[in-house]
């Protein structure tokens, strides 16, 4: 999870540019992977799977804190798209 202390968050200077677009954002993750891995002792597998894993649970964590209370939001609005069967629960 991206939790840190707030001790060192305060390491880290406010973004000087926000993207806005996915190219944007995929470009400036990127750039963090690479700086990540030239400063962490180079090219090897370790540094290569520490910076895919940092990046799944990136990927997870903005899921289940952002993507997934919008969905529930939209399922409450619009309806469900999914049987109750198929939710495992019983026919209506």
């Amino acid at each position: 999870m991206p939790y840190i202390s707030n001790k060192a968050r305060a390491q880290f200077p406010p973004a000087d540019y926000v993207p806005t677009t996915a190219g944007e954002l995929n470009f400036l993750i990127t750039r963090l992977c690479d700086d990540f891995i030239r400063h962490s002792g180079g090219l090897n597998y370790a540094n290569i799977n520490t910076a895919v894993g940092a990046l799944e649970c990136a990927k997870l964590e903005i899921y289940r804190r952002v993507a997934a209370p919008y969905e529930d939001s939209k399922v409450a609005q619009n309806g469900d798209v999914y049987s109750p069967e198929t939710l495992g629960q019983p026919p209506i």
